[in-house]
């Protein structure tokens, strides 16, 4: 700690200075009430102070008092009185004063000035802490609704098809086991074109908090804008979604980027057309045969957006079986883990485990299974990333 005390017995203050100076504190002593006002005008840091309620009378000692709140604000300070006058501490913890000590005319307070003192300190800050975390949970909800505002309401699917999705937050446990859920940079969308066809994309800003928030945010923008053009295929889409967003500080500062996976679906044919900008490729499961795989290799498509303005995309195509299931997710649904043991993830073959088991079931019950059993995954710790999840149904 760093302590300013100014005490009005000159011997007592050498004693109460002896007993301050342990654990590594920094004590500061003056016997003066002039001393007093030129080591508070110092403007040297400080994290507590010490001083009589009576030094030199009670209205001196409550201008001091003042002065010292208005130039350490942060700074709780510790008042001392003798037992006749313990009356007078009123006014002062009124206006401020964290704590005060009794001078019992033996002395004995004095071994208890440190233990006062220190309490107090670690009193306030846990206040503030609390304060300043119930700020963060309030700023964090407020960019939350910002985040999810931007998320479709109502997905309108073509004849023979259902779609849903889900977006949840990353959640974090904090004392007590409670969770808090965190704002961060995952976004799905699904529109219908012009041409009817059906757009269907996720993405995933690295990073939580608003500047994850406003990348995903920046990116909405564009898609919405660039969504009315006419794009002969989804490479090109990217491409051009990576420009803008290369033109973003928000964006790429620090090394940030934005994992995208767009696809275009035409609902008649059933072909689907999509491109990668750094994110892993669909699920398909073929409900006729079982099977569930991915539509190519793990590392198919390009950059992820905002790292290279020139970086190229390629454009993947293929025909959904007759009776399917197609998933598109963010990293969060495979990379739940259980708690300090970040090598344990749910994973793709949690992801296949829970398609295969919920084939039978309606597409809503199978994606909240697929929440469900990637939660249950970390036994009760929370996924500690954004999760974002469209999934496509079509039966013949």
């Amino acid at each position: 700690m760093r302590i300013l005390a100014v005490w009005d017995n000159k011997a007592e203050a050498e004693l109460i200075s002896t007993y301050l100076h342990v654990e590594e504190n920094e004590v500061r002593m003056t016997t003066s009430p002039e001393g007093f006002r030129r080591e508070i005008g110092s403007g040297r840091p400080t994290d507590i102070i010490l001083m009589p309620i009576d030094l030199p009378d009670s209205d001196s000692a409550f201008e001091l008092f003042s002065y010292a709140r208005q130039v350490f604000p942060d700074a709780p300070i510790v008042g001392a009185c003798s037992p006749s006058d313990v009356f007078r501490v009123v006014r002062f913890m009124a206006h401020g004063m964290s704590a005060y000590l009794s001078r019992d005319a033996g002395g004995d307070y004095m071994f208890l000035i440190q233990a006062v003192m220190k309490s107090t300190l670690d009193a306030v800050r846990a206040a503030r802490e609390k304060e300043l975390a119930q700020k963060l949970r309030v700023e964090i909800e407020s960019v939350r609704k910002l985040q999810e505002s931007v998320l479709p309401k109502n997905i309108v699917s073509p004849p023979g098809y259902r779609i849903c999705a889900r977006f949840d937050p990353a959640e974090l446990r904090v004392v007590g086991g409670h969770p808090v859920a965190m704002a961060g940079g995952d976004y799905y969308d699904v529109f219908t074109l012009a041409d009817k066809n059906m757009a269907l994309l996720v993405g995933d800003a690295t990073g939580h908090g608003m500047a994850a928030c406003m990348s995903i945010m920046t990116m909405h923008t564009l898609v919405r804008m660039m969504r009315r053009q006419e794009y002969t295929d989804t490479a090109h889409f990217v491409t051009e979604i990576n420009k803008g967003l290369c033109d973003q500080s928000i964006v790429n500062q620090k090394g940030r980027f934005i994992t995208l996976l767009y696809a275009v679906l035409n609902p008649a044919t059933r072909i689907l057309q999509w491109s990668s900008a750094g994110h892993h490729p669909p699920l398909v499961q073929d409900l006729t045969t079982g099977s569930i795989e991915p539509l190519a290799g793990q590392n198919a498509g390009g950059l992820p957006l905002a790292i290279d303005e020139d970086s190229e995309y390629e454009t993947y195509t293929c025909e959904l079986p007759e009776n399917c299931r197609l998933l598109l997710y963010t990293d969060g649904l495979e990379e739940a883990f259980p708690d300090n043991d970040e090598s344990n993830h749910f994973g793709k073959d949690g992801i296949i485990r829970t398609l295969a088991d919920t084939a039978q079931l309606s597409l809503d019950k199978t994606l909240a299974r697929l929440f469900e059993d990637s939660d249950e995954f970390t036994r009760g710790s929370g996924r500690q990333d954004d999760t974002s999840v469209v999934l496509l149904e079509y039966r013949k």
